[in-house]
């Protein structure tokens, strides 16, 4: 791989671990890998491996345009910018439109599960994203990350102080994967030098449901959990009255009323297709990080944009 690749959002979690496995994993050489983001100081550790780093700021179209020259292979990685509706979706777009400016001869972008058949709120900021890519003419690579592993260590600590899960998911299941494996496929995908164009639905090997799930989780943790189910209304009051902003108990709810609709009981072997490995199981997940999962400080407020990431 002598192809320039560069890496959005590389100070995030999933950006650090794309570029970690480009590197460690599948031996890329750091001079091929630009890492971008808003704020490059940031990125420091990885200048000193010899990795280039830019400046990208998703609201400066310029700015992208100028980042993206002489890249090859773009990892465009979705924005947190869940905030304000349309943002995140003018963001993409404005970053999908430089990279045909700047001459990029591919783009890999990560999506959701099924965004066209989504009751999640976000959903259409991924399809109008994905449809911007494909009318782009440029070859892409769109890899479907599954919900996160990553994201039961946000509420379940606090879950578990009280022994109760409150769930609007029914008898809705769900497949799961960690953000390590999430990035050692994109990584994979990014690596491979493909030049043709492909959608790759990235899950665990199975789906669970609320009361699967919270029985692993107290196995692991050695404490009981009991799941309450709920209606959409209450678990938004819930979290609205734990302090979350309304736009992310929003999102959460209607996470969890696609879970219950079966819209994320989706099992696809793609990860193992672009790994030729087997994805984390959700138990040994848990108990790979079972100091963070017992950890009350871990309270259900802690902020959700970087868990989607």
């Amino acid at each position: 791989m002598s192809e320039t690749i560069l890496v959005t959002g590389a100070a995030g979690q999933l950006g650090q671990r794309v570029i970690h496995h480009l590197i460690e994993t599948y031996k890329v050489a750091p001079g091929n890998i630009v890492a971008a983001t808003r704020s490059p100081e940031k990125l420091s550790e990885l200048e000193k491996k010899g990795v280039v780093t830019r400046k990208a700021d998703f609201d400066d179209a310029a700015g992208l345009e100028k980042a993206f020259a002489g890249v090859a292979r773009l990892l465009i990685i979705s924005t947190d910018a869940l905030d304000t509706p349309g943002k995140r979706l003018a963001q993409h777009k404005a970053a999908v439109a430089a990279a045909v400016k700047a001459g990029v001869k591919h783009i890999a972008y990560t999506s959701m599960p099924a965004p066209d058949n989504s009751l999640v709120t976000f959903a259409p900021d991924h399809l109008g994203s994905e449809n911007a890519i494909k009318a782009s003419g440029i070859a892409y690579t769109i890899i479907r990350d599954a919900w996160y592993h990553d994201n039961y260590l946000h509420g379940m600590p606090h879950n578990l102080q009280g022994g109760k899960w409150y769930s609007a998911t029914g008898d809705g299941k769900i497949s799961t994967i960690s953000r390590d494996d999430c990035a050692l496929a994109i990584a994979a995908a990014l690596a491979s030098g493909t030049s043709e164009s492909a959608t790759y639905t990235v899950t665990g090997t199975q789906s669970l449901d609320s009361r699967q799930i919270a029985a692993i989780v107290s196995d692991v943790a050695g404490k009981p959990l009991e799941v309450i189910d709920v209606t959409d209304e209450q678990l938004g009051q819930g979290m609205r009255g734990a302090g979350l902003p309304g736009f992310v108990a929003d999102m959460l709810v209607s996470a969890d009323a696609n879970t219950r609709a079966g819209k994320f009981d989706i099992v696809t072997e793609d990860f193992t297709k672009l790994t030729g490995k087997q994805p984390q199981p959700l138990k040994d997940f848990f108990v790979e990080h079972k100091a963070a999962l017992t950890t009350s400080g871990n309270a259900a407020h802690k902020p959700f944009a970087v868990s989607l990431r």
